[in-house]
């Protein structure tokens, strides 16, 4: 089995707490022993993980990005198939929120859409198999860790997908700039699925046609839109900040 390296402290420690399996042998920079690199160490000690130590320069070859003197040997990421939907969907208590992302291929973007939906209590992010960035080292590096805690669902048919989750009641709210309705003004308190569409292009024609709802982000600044990621930061959390209003102005039994 081939193994991956992933790398960067955050993303190396969210495997050895998640996945410790996984993970076949930590590498550190020689001369690395400040705290956060000690605590990785304890960790790996208690997992049985092998832990090496490599020349700065070797491991800049092995990896393309900033990897803080810290890689890990690890088998390959798991991306999760649509049946894992239904199980999560059947024990969920309370509004599921899914963050679908149609057609975003940058993995720097998937990344820190990864790491703003576990933020926000998302319960997966959805993608299509085809055209759509997927788990690389990359997109673990820029997720922080949110990577190997929040499922990434990768599907064959989005709209079928689409289709089977509004058959199980939850509503879709997609995100377009032409939409009349504003994100502050939207219901996203009941089961919702958030749809981002890639930067210039938007959603898919057939995606689209799939949304309950359309709603833009509004835009104060002489800039006509925000990058996909940051964007769909703020649209989780305004689910997030309805969600949590909600429940406060619950009465008390």
């Amino acid at each position: 089995m081939s193994l991956e390296k992933i790398y960067g402290v955050h993303a190396v420690e969210a495997l050895l707490r998640h996945h410790p399996k996984r993970v076949k042998q930590v590498w550190l920079a020689e001369g690395r022993s400040e705290p956060r690199v000690q605590a990785l160490v304890e960790l790996a000690t208690q997992n049985k993980v092998a832990i090496g130590q490599a020349e700065r320069r070797e491991m800049d070859v092995w990896v393309e990005g900033v990897h803080q003197g810290v890689v890990a040997d690890v088998s390959p990421s798991q991306v999760w198939g649509e049946a894992m939907l239904d199980e999560l969907l059947d024990r969920t208590e309370g509004a599921p929120l899914l963050l679908v992302l149609d057609g975003v291929t940058d993995p720097h973007n998937l990344g820190a859409c990864l790491r703003s939906a576990d933020a926000a209590g998302a319960l997966a992010v959805i993608v299509p198999k085809d055209k759509s960035a997927t788990l690389t080292p990359v997109v673990r590096k820029v997720a922080c860790g949110a990577a190997e805690v929040i499922p990434l669902v990768a599907v064959t048919n989005l709209a079928r997908t689409l289709e089977k989750l509004q058959q199980r009641g939850l509503w879709i709210v997609g995100a377009a700039g032409e939409a009349e309705v504003s994100i502050y003004d939207q219901d996203l308190t009941g089961p919702t699925i958030l749809i981002m569409g890639a930067e210039g292009k938007g959603m898919r024609r057939l995606t689209r046609e799939h949304c309950d709802y359309l709603v833009h982000l509004p835009m104060a600044g002489s800039v006509s839109s925000l990058n996909v990621s940051v964007a769909t930061g703020v649209c989780l959390f305004e689910a997030q900040r309805q969600r949590g209003a909600k429940a406060k102005a619950k009465p008390k039994k």
